[in-house]
């Protein structure tokens, strides 16, 4: 007997570590099947489980657990990533908590062998938390970025590359952490907008006026890197330059000449038309320098602390300095000597690192670089030829974009936490890049002609070096393993647009470059979840839902089923509490129509044959789970779960459990026995139905039920999806849709009246033909008590101050003389209808306004686009019902 109380935190548990345990989530099982294959987007080892995580592995686990049922060899493969720069901040905390030490005071060998302690023990929480969700992974098959299997694969890919000329040393501009004094990607730096300004300074021309001009003014929001200018440049086409072109001007403090140089980079529109090109700590400036051959000058240690050195000419005085001190050091000696220009307060976007958060600096230095131009080719060339395809399509425009404009990918990092770069320098500098120290030695030994020193460098690889790698290094190469043959390529990839490039665009290149084969034939890239309001999430904010908190409250699949249902193509989620809460309230509604059929004596027939039924709501109910299964199978294979979980909600709830179990309840308690065993047999076979058919949204409920309303072989996770013949009884549809019209109908009028509900009231059916007399008769019953009615009768004529529905051929009236006030109910849906209309038409206006259509976010447009639609369902409803009462 189902308990009374749907209780999620009892079932979950239990039903997870059952699945678990029989391994139903392995692959194998079905040798002879096509294999389906999903590799996991590796959470951070330090990470906990966030909306973004939710959404991103529910929409995976619809994909695996339907894929299983259709009867695919499904591998999902798990892991998480050693998070190079998260794990090593974590740890260096911990330690200066623990004993206040840092890594440089223990050594490299001591403070790595820590934090591998930190991961066996704290690492990998997000593993449990993944399957608190109910993510149907195989677990036993779980992988670590930095396990052997993987290292070995980050090894022989980095020698091959090097080999290939491929990989290289270079010095060039990168986002430099001046906290933990490394490199590092775009993805870990944070564009905020701060307080700044904007201040101008004159740069006296050497060799006196030229065409009456004696100094150039330049400005910018970055003082201190005056000290590096290297040249100042000026457009081509700027008429009021052209003679100052080649000439030299006195740079003040630093007192160094530099160069007017000619670029297409600055705009002669902006300020004076004239730009300072520091090329060691801009990234524009970089590209300017280098075509113009203009010196790269480095002001700053690793630290971001000024330098002074014969090569920069940095006075003495700045050695030492923080960047920013130099800045006030540098606009008071520029006042001083007369050259100061004025200072405009502006907003400025200024680049933080995302953990250290101070302010990036672009940094000239020496890494390690992967020809990423070269790599992109044929990685272009498969999304071309739909070898890949995006989904949205969309995105794949933003694939092209960034990967038409790549440039050199830095590897490098100056961390400890991550893959040691394998490669050694002999007493002259010579670099030998092997697989192990062994080779290296060996490489040396041959290079020399005998046995030397060699010493390894200390940096690491960028994680999404070992990310890149992901779908077939955890499939067990360099190995040729059987899994890897058989499950690469993989099939879909689920991500967040944020990590295109990062990610996807690298794993394309690494697949097809060591696989010949791209690793994924579809990418489908999902919103990002937002609060209520449509704001993104942030600590900062305060607004940070936790999908744990979530599921204590509300259930995994609740969650889930919310997740799934707003997940539309292109647009993000609001998430409200009161949505989950909604869909939890689904899952009640869903136990609770079993336990009436339980205690109405619904059992599961086996031999039950729902073409054969017999009784008319029966054929309906097959034909309504037919074509619910088919609108199923094609949104999830269409990667559109908003309309696949928007079927299973408009068929359990409205078809299964408003109507279906309502038009049932006289037959089952009525005295046609042969009746009542087909229906018994036909709930308990619907039921079964919606159980498979939800499941992928809401595992844990549907298995529950599945295990508790017959005895079962398997378990639903194993159960075949359905495919169906012979359902669907054009004449039982339109039976019942006939029913169910005019009860909607005259409920709908109850409404727009506001009638009591308490109150019954007669209804004629004027007009009626033949066949709508003979249904009108057959579910007189129903009709009377689910639109509570006191009577209802045929007629020739519509009676006096009746509301009217058209219903075919026939007029449903609803004689309300002495009900209701007609004049004060007509003048109310008056004013009603005037409010709707008057808000209708300045929407209207606003969207047929070119200007705010273009300027308007996607976002705001599609909110607009939405309430338009929905003023313009309730101005038809309103116009119907003002028209019902004559």
């Amino acid at each position: 007997m189902l308990e009374k109380t749907f209780t999620p935190s009892e079932m979950e548990t239990r039903l997870y570590e059952e699945w678990e345990k029989r391994g139903l989530f392995k692959p194998g099982r079905k040798p002879k099947a096509k294999p389906f294959t999903i590799v996991i987007p590796p959470p951070n080892v330090t990470g906990s489980l966030h909306m973004g995580h939710a959404l991103n592995n529910t929409i995976q686990d619809i994909l695996c657990r339907f894929e299983r049922m259709r009867g695919r060899d499904v591998l999902w493969q798990p892991g998480t990533d050693h998070a190079g720069i998260a794990t090593q901040m974590v740890v260096e905390r911990l330690l200066m908590k623990e004993n206040k030490t840092d890594r440089r005071k223990m050594g490299r060998e001591a403070f790595l062998k820590r934090v591998w302690q930190w991961k066996e023990e704290s690492g990998g929480i997000i593993s449990q938390q993944l399957r608190r969700l109910g993510a149907s992974c195989d677990w036993s098959r779980e992988r670590f970025t930095m396990d052997e299997g993987l290292s070995n694969a980050v090894r022989k890919v980095f020698v091959q590359l090097y080999r290939e000329k491929l990989i290289y040393k270079d010095k060039r501009l990168v986002n430099w952490d001046p906290v933990f004094e490394t490199a590092i990607s775009d993805l870990e730096v944070e564009t905020r907008e701060t307080k700044g300004a904007m201040w101008s300074f004159a740069y006296p021309l050497v060799d006196g006026p030229v065409d009456g001009i004696s100094e150039i003014v330049i400005s910018t929001t970055r003082p201190e890197t005056m000290l590096g200018d290297g040249a100042v440049a000026v457009h081509p086409s700027d008429e009021r330059y052209k003679n100052l072109i080649g000439k030299l001007v006195r740079l003040p403090v630093a007192e160094r000449h530099i160069p007017i140089i000619a670029d297409e980079y600055p705009d002669p529109e902006f300020g004076t038309g004239a730009v300072k090109i520091t090329g060691a700590h801009d990234f524009n400036d970089f590209e300017v320098a280098r075509r113009n051959n203009i010196p790269l000058i480095v002001l700053m240690d690793k630290k971001a602390r000024m330098i002074s050195t014969p090569e920069n000419n940095v006075p003495e005085r700045y050695h030492g300095k923080d960047r920013f001190k130099a800045r006030e050091m540098v606009l008071a000696e520029i006042e001083e000597l007369g050259f100061y220009r004025g200072k405009e307060d502006k907003i400025i976007a200024q680049p933080f690192g995302d953990r250290s958060n101070v302010v990036i600096e672009p940094m000239l230095t020496e890494q390690w670089y992967v020809n990423a131009a070269e790599m992109a080719k044929p990685a272009i060339a498969a999304v071309e030829k739909g070898d890949t395809v995006f989904v949205p399509k969309n995105w794949d425009k933003t694939y092209f974009e960034w990967m038409r404009n790549i440039q050199p990918w830095c590897i490098s990092r100056q961390l400890w936490w991550g893959h040691q770069i394998p490669a050694w320098y002999g007493p002259d500098g010579t670099i030998f890049v092997e697989e192990t120290q062994l080779a290296a030695e060996l490489a040396a030994k041959k290079h020399y002609g005998k046995d030397a020193a060699i010493t390894r460098d200390e940096d690491v690889l960028d994680t999404w070096f070992s990310s890149a790698l992901w779908p077939f290094s955890t499939l067990g190469w360099p190995e040729e393993t059987s899994v890897l043959k058989r499950h690469y390529k993989t099939d879909v990839l689920v991500t967040g647009f944020d990590i295109i490039f990062f990610w996807v665009a690298r794993m394309m290149m690494m697949g097809l470059h060591f696989r010949q084969e791209v690793p994924f034939h579809t990418v489908y890239i999902h919103a990002l979840v937002r609060d209520e309001n449509g704001q993104k999430m942030s600590k900062s904010k305060g607004n940070v839902i936790d999908p744990l908190d979530l599921i204590d409250e509300f259930g995994a699949d609740a969650l889930r089923f919310t997740l799934a249902a707003m997940a539309a193509q292109g647009r993000d989620i609001k998430l409200a509490k009161s949505r989950v809460e909604g869909y939890r309230n689904f899952g009640t509604k869903l136990w609770n129509a079993a336990r009436f059929a339980e205690m109405n004596g619904v059992k599961r027939d086996f031999n039950y044959d729902p073409v054969a039924a017999r009784v008319t709501v029966n054929r309906w109910i097959a034909g309504e789970a037919s074509r619910t299964r088919n609108a199923v199978t094609k949104a999830i294979e269409e990667h559109r779960y908003n309309e696949a979980a928007a079927a299973l909600y408009q068929f359990v709830w409205n078809v299964y459990c408003d109507w279906y179990v309502e038009l049932i309840k006289p037959i089952l308690g009525g005295t046609d026995e042969a009746a009542k065993r087909e229906t018994q047999a036909s709930a308990a076979w619907v039921l079964d139905q919606i159980l498979v058919l939800l499941h992928p949204f809401m595992p844990f409920v549907t298995e529950e039920l599945w295990q508790q309303t017959a005895p079962r072989e398997h378990w639903l996770m194993e159960a075949d999806w359905p495919s169906y013949k012979g359902l669907g009884d054009a004449k039982a549809d339109a039976e019942i849709e006939w029913v169910i019209k005019i009860i909607s109908e005259i409920r709908s009028v109850r409404s727009e009246m506001n009638i009591s509900g308490g109150l019954k009231i007669p209804c004629v059916l004027v007009g009626a033909n033949k066949d709508s007399r003979r249904v009108a008769a057959t579910w007189e019953n129903e009709i009377i008590r689910l639109a509570r009615l006191s009577s209802l009768s045929f007629e020739d004529q519509v009676p006096k101050a009746s509301a009217q529905i058209v219903l075919g051929e026939a007029t449903v009236a609803l004689p309300l003389e002495g009900v209701i006030d007609f004049a004060t109910e007509t003048a109310r849906l008056k004013k009603e209808l005037e409010k709707i209309e008057k808000e209708s038409t300045a929407i209207a206006g606003r969207l047929g306004n070119p200007g705010f259509v273009a300027k308007a976010p996607e976002e705001v447009l599609a909110e607009t686009r939405e309430r338009k639609t929905e003023l313009d369902v309730q101005r038809t409803k309103t116009a119907e019902a003002l028209k019902r009462l004559g």
